[in-house]
């Protein structure tokens, strides 16, 4: 298990081909497309999912405030093979909440993770991951990073979400 510290926005965004474009201009590693179904199960705090994709299979605990700007999240995460059987452990345990299918496209700019997102039933995103897997890099540092590169892609603050897309598709 790795416990991370992030900062990060989630932002409504139509153009998925200029983002790609600026992305690409700055040299960032494109790591591909991922298809992911994100399960969310019922749990007492913060959110708990199973991420299973053809590139990240995961399962993610998190807490974090619903807030449309940079928001601080606490992650524990343990990476997991790409066939397992946890999802009906999990199911049986504490009861699927809702199910998140997107195609994300995946990129990486230094400790800087972007995700392009279409989602089923919601539309199309983006995100701006500032990741600290080491504590060395700290929440000002990660906040300037999640800032800058808001500008970079040219992140209208009208388009920032406040809420994942699991609370969107349940209300």
């Amino acid at each position: 298990m790795t416990d991370i510290l992030n900062v990060e926005i989630k932002a409504r965004c139509n153009d998925h081909e200029e983002i790609h474009n600026i992305l690409k201009s700055l040299g960032a590693d494109y790591k591909g497309c991922d298809h992911q179904i994100d399960t969310y199960f019922n749990c007492n705090k913060g959110r708990l999912k199973l991420r299973q994709g053809n590139i990240e299979n995961s399962l993610i605990f998190y807490t974090r405030n619903n807030q449309a700007g940079p928001k601080e999240s606490d992650i524990a995460l343990a990476q997991l093979s790409a066939d397992t059987s946890l999802k009906g452990v999990l199911e049986k345990s504490y009861g699927v909440k809702v199910e998140v299918d997107k195609k994300r496209h995946i990129y990486f700019i230094e400790n800087v993770k972007f995700h392009l997102d279409e989602v089923v039933g919601l539309g199309r995103f983006m995100e701006i991951e500032a990741i600290d897997l080491t504590g060395e890099i700290g929440l000002k540092k990660l906040d300037e990073q999640c800032k800058h590169y808001m500008k970079t892609l040219n992140v209208n603050e009208n388009d920032l979400i406040e809420f994942s897309y699991s609370d969107m598709l349940l209300t």
